[in-house]
């Protein structure tokens, strides 16, 4: 049997000092859900938001296994705690199952050059203006499939209002660029960007990061980068980011 837990203190042992802000999001359950294989002693859980879910404690086919009522997509990013959950993921889901490699990035309040970021922002190209994510932008970005996982983590505008933060590039009132958060925790977000393909290695993926980095320290919130591949993590040391660590993740299709 998987449950669904409410009481998340019951679980954040198996977790531990994993430093995902997802997972964050999940226990301060401000985002996402946490299930587990018993609601009073568990032993295995998983913490589920957007298209990742993150297995911790004792390995369990059960929760490899289950797909959370409601998930809209047949796409997951699974993250092992450790070796042998890998194992049980990839031998549940054999040929659906692909590793990949993610990189971590080192969370340092401090690390920022606020005049460099602010450098960025200026150079913006004539042509194009940046304005934070109002109603209007928020459901422009709904609208397009490369825009969507900008705020696709949100129900509606209201709860982006009060949990998000982004910031777009727009180019003749069309949206080309992007920097979000995916998630929110209770200290700060997790950065979503994505720019259309039309407009790409142009830098507004790096105007769009500084300005959301910017307005997020105003409001005291890290903005955590988690990256999906060499180039997001070349752009992340770009900005400030330092190189923490390389980890596997197993992309799940037909989930």
């Amino acid at each position: 049997m998987v449950y669904e837990i409410e009481d998340t203190n019951a679980v954040s042992s198996l977790f531990g000092q994993w430093e995902e802000t997802l997972i964050w999001s999940c226990l301060q359950k401000i985002m996402g859900k946490i299930y587990a294989d018993d609601p009073d002693n568990p032993t295995a859980a998983m913490a589920v938001i957007g298209d990742f879910i993150f297995f911790a404690g004792n390995p369990a086919t059960g929760l490899v296994s289950y797909k959370p009522k409601g998930h809209p997509r047949d796409f997951m990013i699974m993250i092992p705690q450790n070796g042998r959950w890998q194992t049980t993921i990839t031998k549940f889901y054999a040929e659906r199952a692909k590793l990949i490699t993610r990189y971590a990035t080192k969370k340092e309040p401090d690390v920022f050059d606020l005049k460099q970021l602010k450098r960025a922002v200026h150079s913006l190209p004539k042509g194009y203006s940046i304005s934070m994510i109002d109603e209007t932008l928020f459901q422009m970005c709904r609208k397009n499939a490369w825009s969507a996982d900008l705020v696709a983590q949100f129900p509606g505008y209201e709860d982006y209002r009060k949990l998000g933060i982004g910031a777009v590039i727009c180019n003749k009132n069309r949206i080309v660029s992007g920097a979000s958060s995916y998630s929110r925790y209770r200290d700060g977000i997790e950065i979503q960007i994505d720019t259309k393909e039309k407009y790409r290695r142009k830098g507004l993926a790096y105007i769009c990061g500084a300005k959301l980095i910017l307005e997020c320290l105003k409001r005291n919130l890290y903005p955590s980068w988690d990256a999906q591949n060499k180039a997001s993590i070349g752009l992340a040391e770009k900005l400030g980011y330092h190189y923490s660590h390389a980890y596997t993740a197993v992309e799940i299709q037909d989930f």
